[in-house]
């Protein structure tokens, strides 16, 4: 395989994983409307070739192969890392440490000098923080350990077709007149709508240098899960019933999802673990640094929907 060409002098070099991802998948079309010269990281770089412009380059290499990684780094000056193994392992804590590892020392060796990635919110003094946010906050921590500078944003349940906390909350109240709810679905919450999740990942490519940050970030409104259901259900026009019970553990709530959504089961399960744990923004620094003024839960709800029908 060729190696990838260095961008020119006075066009930094954007290299962007999970290309293939939604988030990435979105962020591919912007950045190529960006003045850089953006480079994917692909397993299968013949998948992704015909869905991107000719003047982006395609680098084989996968995070969980470090040799793989040296050449895609090569005159990088960010590097986007949106790698979530979740669906891919069940070993998914093991996996993502020892990818974010890799791609960190990549980083590092290669003299990258900025790393932008997304996580999730939740509270790291929460002795029972979800698995699921636990590895994503280890993530944050592993880049930041490299040296090289890393922007961390932390967001909650993406609003957007194609999303797949969204996929899941949508398939259930479309499918469901009358849903058996767990206690804790009533857990507080803070979304975000994905053109806002964009916002913030492109404004960060040009953020002055001044250190790694974390930022969270959510829209305006702060509610439930139940609360996102009735309001999907009324924009659709649906009447939909929610009888909550004590108890419906994570697992039995996993093979639930597994009957009536098309996530696969062990997905499902590590989201519907992290469900319990509260996703709000406790620190809005991010709204005094970016010029990103996120859009409410009606607004995003009506997008994601319209976007779904089209």
């Amino acid at each position: 395989m060729p190696k990838p060409e260095p961008a020119t002098p006075d066009v930094p070099l954007v290299l962007l994983t999970g290309a293939s991802g939604y988030v990435g998948g979105r962020l591919v079309r912007l950045l190529e409307r960006q003045p850089v010269a953006l480079r994917c990281l692909a397993r299968s770089p013949d998948k992704l070739r015909p869905i991107v412009r000719e003047c982006t380059q395609v680098a084989r290499g996968d995070v969980l192969d470090p040799p793989s990684l040296a050449g895609a780094m090569r005159g990088v000056h960010t590097a986007y890392y949106l790698v979530h193994l979740m669906s891919d392992s069940k070993d998914f804590e093991k996996e993502d440490r020892q990818a974010a590892t890799n791609f960190a020392g990549a980083a590092r060796e290669a003299g990258v000098r900025r790393i932008v990635y997304l996580g999730g919110l939740g509270d790291d003094a929460d002795p029972n923080l979800s698995p699921h946010l636990r590895s994503r906050h280890e993530v944050g921590d592993i880049l930041r350990a490299s040296g090289v500078e890393t922007i961390e944003f932390r967001a909650g349940m993406v609003i957007g077709a194609g999303s797949l906390s969204y996929q899941l909350m949508k398939s259930l109240t479309d499918r469901l007149p009358v849903m058996i709810c767990p206690r804790w679905l009533t857990t507080a919450t803070q979304p975000v709508a994905v053109d806002d999740v964009l916002a913030y990942l492109l404004a960060a490519r040009e953020l002055p240098a001044s250190g790694s940050r974390t930022f969270e970030i959510g829209g305006p409104d702060v509610l439930t899960y139940a609360d996102l259901i009735r309001e999907y259900a009324r924009q659709k026009g649906l009447r939909r019933w929610l009888i909550f019970v004590p108890v419906l553990t994570p697992y039995l709530s996993g093979l639930w999802l597994a009957l009536v959504t098309p996530a696969k089961f062990e997905v499902g399960r590590h989201l519907i673990e992290g469900l319990k744990n509260p996703t709000v923004v406790r620190d809005k620094t991010a709204l005094g640094v970016f010029p990103v003024r996120p859009m409410g839960v009606t607004e995003a709800l009506r997008k994601a929907i319209a976007d779904t029908t089209e």
